[in-house]
């Protein structure tokens, strides 16, 4: 009986020894995995974003307006599409924020909508995901509205940096966000930030109809949550294109946005 008792506990022990042998092996494996996804997209943003060439660009594009008549000779853009595209031809776009981590290649998959969830720029397996888009949305950023979403990453990679917005310092300080085309530069005024519920925003409001668009406005205006800033001065109009910037909040379930409002529309070559 003594001996059964004996072999029952070591069963025990191997079996949870083999859980926990499986759990860190689990944590291990997702660390790794999110390591090498930030080194992937911090190479990718020193191998096709030159956003030094673009300042040269827009400072030899403002003396010359100075010197010279107004002219439509498009800026350079400091984007290297062409090498994404061949690379991965779901990028289309990418988006930069000052002072945070965002700075990375947007993607759209023309099949899954939710395939970037957990897939990096080059389709592989990834806990860290893309940043990426739906199929909802155009890719030029003409709609009124669009949505981008990141993950909330432990390690302040992705979206996670939204939430430093939450701060009234930064907020302040952060005004904007800009998303670069092959074609265009776009540059979006942050309105608003906050937390919200985890609605799929695209498919719960009619934004081809002013009233929805509006009834959409006013909760990003006059925001419910405790957690939100609304920026002083700014209106929003059904006549705006507005980027939403959304990611998980930090406990619970629901979404923390961060709203551009379309300031400047620029063309690049």
């Amino acid at each position: 009986m003594a001996m059964n008792k004996k072999r029952i506990i070591i069963v025990i022990i191997l079996i949870l020894s083999a859980a926990l042998i499986g759990i860190l092996g689990f944590i291990l494996f997702k660390n790794i995995n999110n390591m090498n996804s930030k080194d992937k997209y911090n190479q990718a943003a020193s191998s096709y974003a030159n956003f030094e060439s673009e300042a040269e660009s827009t400072a030899a594009s403002t003396a010359a307006s100075q010197t010279q008549k107004p002219t439509e000779k498009a800026e350079k853009n400091p984007i290297d599409f062409a090498s994404l595209q061949n690379r991965n031809p779901d990028i289309y776009a990418w988006i930069k924020m000052n002072d945070t981590n965002i700075n990375y290649p947007v993607v759209q998959s023309p099949k899954n909508d939710i395939f970037y969830l957990d897939h990096d720029l080059d389709g592989n397996y990834a806990f860290a995901g893309s940043i990426y888009s739906q199929l909802c949305n155009s890719r030029n950023f003409q709609d009124r509205v669009t949505v981008l979403y990141g993950h909330n990453m432990l390690d302040g990679s992705m979206f996670a940096d939204i939430y430093k917005l939450a701060d009234q310092d930064f907020f302040n300080s952060t005004e904007t966000f800009t998303i670069y085309t092959p074609d265009n530069r776009l540059d979006y005024t942050i309105v608003s930030v906050f937390e919200y519920d985890d609605r799929h925003i695209m498919n719960s409001y009619n934004f081809s109809d002013d009233s929805d668009y509006q009834s959409f406005i006013d909760e990003i205006m006059k925001p419910r949550s405790v957690t939100s800033m609304v920026r002083k001065g700014e209106k929003l109009t059904t006549n705006d294109k507005i980027v939403v910037l959304s990611t998980c909040v930090n406990y619970g379930e629901g979404r923390f946005l961060a709203v551009g409002k379309l300031k400047k529309q620029t063309k690049l070559k």
